[in-house]
């Protein structure tokens, strides 16, 4: 849900020209890893959803998921998390489900011919696709506020949009902002991806998008934004 796959290639040269060398790169909303995967070094991965991070570190470890998932299966995963591998929960919770929207409901339709889609073994390919490049990236669970920072670190902020679909978690967006003030001022480059933002916040980057996140609405036209902190100019 929200995938930034279809922009990293506009913003990550952007936030890349301010990395040093063996600089850390730090995602405290890691999501489905289509921003970290496409940076090298050093990085860390965070999110608050555990079976995300843990079905990360299975495809790590070298762990498949499986090539198709009923819909009895998706529910019986989504009523009985606790009965099954916490990584298969997390890949049936976001892969099977319609727009990667966490057990939003169980993914189906047709292709251009008409044939059923099979949502999970495509899921199975594009994370398989992503294995050998979140290889060495330090997977974390927990919320963005607990998330130990290297210092001096490049933040990418991925967070849950202000006034748009709701997340499986309800998110304090004041705290958010003033979080990034905080972390900027330790000295952290702190970029942010989101519609709007504070005015002591500038957006370095803008691009209109289309995104698809219920059944009903179809295509929703937004405008993606990469925001940083504005400098403050000595006199």
């Amino acid at each position: 849900m929200g995938s930034k796959n279809r922009i990293a290639k506009h913003i990550l040269p952007i936030m890349l020209e301010y990395r040093k060398e063996g600089q850390w790169w730090v995602e405290p909303f890691v999501g489905g890893a289509n921003m970290i995967d496409k940076v090298d070094g050093v990085r860390i991965g965070g999110d608050t959803n555990v079976y995300l991070i843990e079905l990360f570190r299975a495809i790590q470890l070298g762990w498949e998921p499986p090539n198709s998932c009923t819909e009895e299966e998706y529910n019986q995963i989504r009523k009985h998390k606790d009965l099954f591998p916490m990584n298969l929960v997390g890949f049936v919770g976001i892969g099977c489900s319609y727009s990667g929207k966490w057990f939003g409901g169980y993914a189906r339709g047709k292709d251009n011919k008409g044939k059923e889609r099979n949502y999970c073994l495509e899921s199975k390919k594009n994370i398989m696709a992503q294995k050998d490049k979140i290889q060495t990236v330090d997977f974390r669970h927990g919320s963005y506020l607990s998330l130990p920072m290297p210092k001096k670190c490049i933040i990418y902020c991925d967070p849950p949009y202000e006034k748009s679909t709701k997340y499986k978690d309800k998110f304090n967006h004041v705290k958010f902002w003033q979080w990034c003030r905080d972390m900027a001022k330790e000295g952290h480059t702190v970029f942010i991806s989101e519609y709007n933002a504070p005015d002591d916040f500038e957006c370095i980057w803008s691009k209109e998008i289309v995104s698809s996140l219920t059944k009903n609405t179809g295509g929703k036209t937004g405008v993606e934004k990469l925001f940083k902190i504005k400098e403050v100019k000595s006199e």
